[in-house]
């Protein structure tokens, strides 16, 4: 669910306010999701704040949730089916509206639940190369790994992609701060 939003092109403080919605109601999984149905998902959607693409998105989540159950059953005979990291990304790629960013939020905050290791987002390694991080020493602790990249992510979206060196609370440490 919180990759699915947080995927999305939507402000991140209304992607949290949204999940943080789902979870007041109990929706937390694709049969609570199809039990809730369209008119209910909305609704918790404009709740959160998702009003824009509310309607979208309540189709989009009630899809992904009965292509779940009826080709795999649960979310994790996805992850038992699967032969190997890329296979699992291929099969999550497969549902429609699902594309890499979403996976790679879903598989990165998996990768100490399941036994799975991810290739760590471009956004993530360049804030690392930037700060010097060499991100092969966290490899080793999945949830570790998954929180620093979630981190460096961030770090990248609000300063780095967008040349804002100068407001940055890294740039006294940062290799490319220095470069503008």
């Amino acid at each position: 669910m919180a990759s699915i939003l947080f995927g999305a092109r939507i402000n991140e403080k209304i992607a949290i306010q949204t999940y943080k919605a789902f979870e007041r109601h109990g929706i937390d999984s694709p049969d609570k999701v199809i039990a809730a149905g369209w008119d209910e998902l909305v609704k918790i959607l404009d709740e959160g704040g998702y009003v824009r693409y509310d309607f979208s998105t309540a189709t989009k989540l009630l899809e992904i949730a009965h292509r779940i159950k009826d080709k795999y059953g649960t979310l994790d005979n996805i992850y038992e089916q699967s032969t190997s990291t890329e296979d699992l990304e291929c099969r999550l790629i497969e549902f429609k509206g699902i594309g890499r960013v979403t996976v790679q939020i879903f598989l990165r905050e998996l990768r100490d639940v399941w036994q799975i290791n991810p290739e760590v987002s471009n956004s993530a390694r360049i804030a690392a190369e930037h700060l010097g991080i060499d991100l092969s020493q966290f490899s080793s602790s999945g949830e570790l790994l998954a929180k620093i990249e979630a981190a460096l992510v961030k770090l990248f979206i609000r300063y780095c992609k967008r040349q804002r060196c100068d407001k940055c609370p890294l740039r006294i440490v940062c290799k490319a701060a220095g470069e503008g």
